[in-house]
């Protein structure tokens, strides 16, 4: 069955875009209220379904957009990825967590939380557009505060930050931390 010319033009809309696209925008490009928006996304992604089409429309990040099918990543992975190497450390990893799970959150903070100095990884991510200043902390030097971005966001494939597992969800168990703690016991002490 074909689109409608709303579906249509929404398509053509989501597969120039390089953000995704906010429902209110669509909204004001097509010229029809908003609530109509979804219904129309509702057809497009269900003909992209249905045509098992190597791409789909997601919700993420607030907004719209059409990403390829979990399916064919490892071909686009391959040709996007020919020798570029953008993985994060372990240390960039911890400090973009601390700030998803904390933010907003002060240098100073991350820095206490990981017991090293992060100036180098929040700037790291800063560049790589993960995390932004998100505001200033009152009191005295009013420190620059960090959250995440959009762009976290979607490299997560997360609509909003309330999306991330509750922290508890990746801790160890009281079983796992026995046996830790038992590990690390020095000989002799029993």
């Amino acid at each position: 069955m074909p689109l409608s010319p709303e579906a249509r033009a929404v398509e053509a809309v989501l597969i120039v875009a390089v953000e995704p696209v906010p429902a209110g925008l669509l909204a004001e490009l097509l010229e029809l209220p908003v609530e109509l928006i979804d219904p129309i996304c509702d057809e497009l992604a269900e003909s992209c379904r249905s045509e098992g089409r190597g791409f789909e429309v997601v919700r993420i990040a607030g907004g719209l957009r059409i990403q390829t099918h979990p399916d064919m990543a490892p071909y686009v992975e391959r040709f996007a990825n020919v020798g570029v190497s953008s993985r994060l450390s372990a240390a960039a990893l911890e400090t973009l967590a601390i700030v998803a799970y904390k933010q907003p959150v002060s240098r100073a903070q991350i820095a206490a939380l990981r017991g090293v100095n992060v100036d180098g990884v929040v700037r790291l991510l800063e560049h790589r557009g993960y995390i932004a200043a998100a505001g200033r902390a009152p009191g005295p030097g009013q420190a620059v505060l960090y959250a995440t971005t959009d762009a976290f966001l979607e490299r997560l494939g997360l609509d909003r930050i309330d999306q991330l597992p509750p922290v508890e969800d990746l801790l160890p168990g009281p079983e796992a931390l026995a046996e830790i703690e038992e590990q690390m016991r020095p000989v002799g002490d029993g």
